[in-house]
């Protein structure tokens, strides 16, 4: 059974290893924004962009919210999408990944079911917290760290269900991990 999901970009980093906004960095002839954007609309109804600076994303077309509680990073951002999205889940994405395949994201909804709160990639010893799916009711936890300033996404992991999903698993959609794949500094970026 795959669940009614609501897809979540966060898009409010301050960009400060690239210099530059990354989701607005040209790739092929789009913003990088714009080649998540096309992905998820194939496979969502409901796209919800998370920034600070609205007016840089109305190009986009789809729902454009800012951080209900300003300064507290990717978690502010998770937190804010989350209470925003119509679905009881979310899959949540960074701005910065432009190399997103629906195989994978597919493949992580699949794992997805009512009674788990969170269902993450763990990947070379690490999750991939922007890239996995998020329950509503993960709201409270969010809310608790975020009062308490502590602001690691990963932070709330251990008072929620969680599935993890191996790296085993997805290299057999993407071998080369590619999705996984963020552009954080300009050197990242001459690679992609």
């Amino acid at each position: 059974m795959v669940l009614k999901m609501t897809a979540i970009i966060l898009a409010g980093g301050k960009s400060e290893r690239m210099k530059e906004n990354k989701a607005l960095l040209v790739l092929e002839g789009r913003p990088i924004i714009g080649h998540i954007c096309e992905v998820l609309k194939d496979i969502f109804d409901e796209l919800i962009v998370v920034t600070n600076h609205p007016c840089d994303y109305s190009f986009l077309g789809v729902r454009v919210v800012s951080d209900l509680i300003k300064g507290k990073g990717p978690l502010g951002g998770l937190y804010t999408g989350l209470f925003y999205a119509t679905s009881s889940h979310a899959f949540v994405v960074a701005c910065d990944m432009p190399f997103l395949k629906k195989e994978v994201i597919a493949y992580i909804l699949k794992q997805a079911e009512p009674n788990r709160d969170v269902i993450v990639p763990l990947i070379s010893g690490g999750y991939e917290p922007l890239h996995a799916v998020y329950a509503r009711r993960c709201l409270d936890y969010i809310q608790e760290d975020l009062i308490a300033n502590k602001l690691k996404i990963t932070g709330f992991y251990n008072r929620v269900r969680i599935k993890t999903i191996t790296e085993a698993e997805l290299s057999k959609i993407d071998p080369e991990m590619r999705s996984c794949v963020n552009i954080n500094t300009p050197e990242d970026w001459i690679k992609a």
